[in-house]
């Protein structure tokens, strides 16, 4: 599996913005990640958030999902703690856009055609303090520095890719391979069998409602060796 310091920030590089908890009291909230990791919050007039000065103590959940048919299944709930900031002038763009990019909303506009005026929608981003995170059998708390330091695993993209197409048109070859793996002939219950989760360590399958994990012989460092590792789970000869 990716080390947990990386595997939490991929996770929270398409994770989407749930809610947000100031002083106890949980509330909704639009934003997204930006490319550090950072929870970027759109805020609008009226809003508690808003009307704070800066630096106000928050925790950001981030929720990563996957879609198996007409099913939505958690794959990595992450709490990141910190401080609310505004988001610099020179940075906003960025900003807007990352929020952009999981929550679209016309505030965000309003909120770069008037940036710092009072009244206007607020972009505010957390000073990361910790990051609590439940994936899997797997939880923990990242301190800042092992959080912001890590990488998405820069081979996701490709990963994911690859991995909607396999979901979507190869699931009996799929089954077939896993059946074969773990030596149970061949399988009825192919519909029952998905694709979970692609790295450059290995497969993880969905199956039955269990998660079972098939390591690659060595990692894989491109997106082509990562098809080839993929083919080879999914061969039924």
């Amino acid at each position: 599996m990716l080390p947990i310091p990386e595997r939490v920030r991929t996770l929270a590089a398409s994770a989407a913005v749930a809610r947000m908890t100031l002083d106890g009291v949980p509330s909704p909230a639009r934003g997204g990640v930006d490319g550090r990791g950072r929870p970027v919050l759109l805020v609008r007039p009226g809003e508690r958030l808003h009307a704070l000065d800066d630096e106000a103590v928050v925790a950001v959940h981030l929720t990563a999902t996957r879609r198996l048919g007409e099913v939505e299944h958690p794959r990595g709930l992450i709490e990141v703690q910190g401080w609310a900031q505004p988001v610099p002038a020179a940075e906003a763009r960025a900003a807007a856009v990352a929020v952009a990019a999981a929550s679209p909303d016309e505030a965000l506009f309003e909120a770069l055609e008037r940036y710092g005026e009072p009244g206007a929608p607020r972009l505010l981003r957390l000073d990361v303090a910790q990051v609590a995170y439940l994936t899997g059998q797997e939880s923990g708390i990242l301190d800042a520095d092992d959080y912001l330091d890590a990488h998405p695993d820069p081979l996701a993209e490709t990963a994911e890719r690859v991995l909607a197409h396999v979901n979507e048109a190869h699931r009996a070859q799929l089954a077939g391979g896993v059946s074969r793996r773990l030596g149970e002939g061949s399988r009825d219950g192919a519909g029952e069998v998905w694709l979970w989760e692609l790295d450059r360590f290995g497969a993880t399958v969905h199956v039955d409602g269990s998660l079972i994990r098939f390591p690659w012989p060595v990692p894989a460092h491109t997106g082509q060796c990562l098809e080839t590792a993929l083919r080879g789970l999914l061969c039924t000869c």
